[in-house]
């Protein structure tokens, strides 16, 4: 059967590989036996990233996955994913910029939750994920509510995604405290948790999550088998 190239712009190895696993995992019903879609994978070192990040430079971080974009194209993809949440950020200031289409991590979340009929989401993530404008916008374009941590909360799951989620550091005492933090966000409403950091899932998933949990890393996987199977 055709298909179409799939390029993975990745930013961190831990979320990067567990969307290239779920793709290549994934794909048979798409493709047979053994079958997934070409994929082609640049990535930048993470602290060139963060340097940007940090400073608030997002028109930076967008000419760094342009410039991956163009690095994918060069290598036959048709079409590109990126397995970071905190990154669309500054996919949305440079998207129509891009020498190839993307597939956008939280309108697929959006989709999905909206499909499940989720109305209220808990967003778990990074601090500039969880304060900044990805969520709010592709959920409020739907009619979802969303909420986040408290404060200190989000200080405290930011330290989690930095200096044990994306080293591949996963403990239990860290597993709980998400575990907790979900069920505050129940207690406030919520229906859904969005496991907005593409790690999150390798330590919480939704057989041990208090609500139900939109696992944003799988979802954005899925939907580049689709798109790669041309069934969307």
């Amino acid at each position: 059967m055709s298909r179409r190239h799939l390029g993975i712009v990745a930013v961190s190895a831990e979320g990067a590989a567990l969307c290239y696993r779920t793709i290549c995992a994934e794909s048979e019903r798409a493709f047979g036996r053994h079958g997934h879609p070409e994929i082609s994978m640049h990535t930048w070192p993470l602290a060139e990233y963060m340097r940007h990040i940090e400073a608030d430079r997002w028109e930076d971080v967008g000419a760094m996955m342009l410039a991956s974009a163009a690095k994918l194209q060069g290598a036959g993809a048709d079409f590109l994913i990126c397995p970071d949440n905190t990154v669309h950020q500054a996919l949305d200031l440079v998207r129509d910029r891009s020498p190839l289409p993307w597939l956008h991590i939280a309108e697929e979340v959006a989709a999905s939750a909206e499909a499940r009929g989720f109305r209220r989401l808990l967003v778990l993530g990074t601090k500039y994920l969880m304060e900044g404008p990805v969520y709010p916008a592709k959920l409020g374009a739907r009619g979802i509510d969303r909420i986040v941590p408290p404060p200190a909360r989000r200080a405290q799951i930011d330290g989690f995604i930095f200096d044990e989620l994306v080293r591949g550091d996963f403990r239990a005492s860290t597993r709980a405290v998400f575990r907790d933090v979900i069920a505050e966000g129940q207690a406030l409403g919520c229906d859904a948790v969005v496991l907005g950091c593409t790690e999150i899932p390798l330590i919480v998933d939704e057989r041990d999550s208090p609500l139900p949990a939109l696992d944003s890393t799988r979802i954005l996987a899925r939907a580049a088998i689709r798109a790669a199977a041309g069934t969307d």
